[in-house]
């Protein structure tokens, strides 16, 4: 299976639209799916106070993490996704991926060898430094990122913007075929 998470707080937006042709393309491989969106979700943020490490679990439970942590655990392959908000991912997808990554880190790697990639939505820029933010929780959890013919970016602002640039749905269709190659591949 893999899950798709939008970090944008816009119900139908231009990151929610790539996001569903990834996954549409990944269905087409033959792989299950599921859309998590954040916009209707409560995500706090990390405290930093170490509870995972002793307890091996996070002491908010009052929230939505802990249901998506599970879907991520279960799923093959994992794509974060989210618009540039001042240079930088959403501050609800940043919320989940710190205390995903830490609860992860303290449980042993369980993400380890599993695979994931980032797509970044922007209406002129931050765009690459959002790419490499999201993936950065990939890599040091040990997780496979596969490439794809540009980095995963599209420019758009209005609703559906992302649809016209087409060399960004390109290049999120040439990832979502990656990601399924390789996730054969790993579970063969």
């Amino acid at each position: 299976m893999v899950l798709g998470i939008v970090g944008s707080p816009r119900k139908g937006g231009n990151t929610e639209l790539l996001v569903r042709e990834a996954l549409r393309l990944l269905e087409g491989e033959g792989l299950e799916t599921e859309l998590i969106t954040l916009y209707d979700k409560t995500i706090r943020p990390c405290d930093a106070c170490e509870y995972c490490k002793q307890h091996l679990r996070c002491h908010i439970t009052d929230d939505d993490v802990p249901a998506i942590y599970e879907r991520m655990l279960k799923a093959h392959g994992i794509i974060l996704a989210s618009p540039v908000y001042f240079g930088s991912a959403t501050p609800q997808m940043m919320a989940l991926i710190d205390r995903a990554g830490y609860l992860a880190r303290a449980v042993g790697r369980p993400f380890e060898r599993k695979v994931g990639g980032s797509i970044a939505v922007a209406r002129r820029a931050g765009h690459n430094f959002t790419f490499a933010q999201l993936n950065y929780f990939f890599l040091i959890l040990g997780m496979v990122v596969p490439g794809s013919t540009y980095w995963n970016i599209a420019f758009g602002r209005k609703q559906g913007d992302v649809l016209q640039d087409e060399e960004g749905l390109t290049t999120i269709r040439n990832f979502a075929s990656n990601m399924a190659w390789v996730i054969k591949k790993l579970n063969a």
